[in-house]
């Protein structure tokens, strides 16, 4: 029978053992030489760039000017209308009125200003046939036309909505101003100025040009002839 004899068992003292998880800690999450970022890296630097993305103030929206084919929809008055049309119910939730356009949310905001040649909308709505732009790629007769965006201005009934149809162009270029865009003109923020400058003087009267010997009466007044 063969027996065996174990030896004394090594013991590692527990601060050794805290000294080597700390060093293991320590070590770089990145490397030069392996050129690769640990998964939780990655995820908190995306993290980041979101978050910052998300609360960039509004300074950056301007105002844009595009091309594009106006189409009207209508409430009442005639077939033409959905029955959330009818009921005045849009996209957004709010309650549909004159005013209201639909938009494609991708190149239009919800919120956003569309000013045409006689008003200024509000993009409340959307739509297939909106996103879709059929209305402009059927009607283009060029390359700009037919990329042109697409709204859908709404009216309360069928009448008003084809008879503004029939007074403008099909397409035509409107100006969009972004939710939280604000502006004032160089113009009016002059004439604000002045009208709150009280202490502005008016401006000095031209001197009144001299008169020759041919104007001049021949006689002072009060003497006798």
């Amino acid at each position: 029978m063969i027996s065996l004899r174990m030896g004394p068992i090594a013991s590692v003292p527990s601060n050794q053992i805290c000294d080597q998880s700390r060093a293991a800690l320590r070590q770089p999450v990145w490397s030069p030489r392996s050129g690769t970022l640990p998964r939780q890296f990655m995820k908190r630097f995306l993290m980041a760039v979101g978050l910052v993305l998300l609360f960039t103030p509004a300074v950056f929206a301007r105002e844009q000017s595009l091309l594009a084919r106006v189409t009207v929809y209508w409430a009442s008055g005639g077939g033409g209308s959905d029955r959330w049309t009818r009921r005045h119910i849009c996209s957004t939730g709010a309650r549909l009125r004159a005013g209201h356009c639909a938009v494609d949310p991708r190149r239009i905001p919800y919120g956003s200003r569309v000013t045409l040649p006689d008003a200024t909308l509000l993009a409340v709505d959307t739509g297939s046939a909106v996103v879709s732009r059929k209305a402009a790629r059927r009607i283009g007769r060029t390359a700009l036309e037919r990329s042109a965006v697409v709204i859908d201005r709404f009216f309360e009934t069928k009448q008003q909505a084809l008879s503004w149809a029939r007074r403008n162009p099909y397409f035509m270029f409107v100006r969009i101003s972004p939710p939280d865009f604000r502006t004032l003109p160089t113009s009016d923020s002059q004439k604000v100025a002045t009208v709150l400058n009280p202490r502005q003087q008016p401006a000095p009267a031209a001197p009144t040009p001299r008169r020759s010997l041919e104007d001049r009466p021949r006689r002072w007044p009060g003497q006798l002839p």
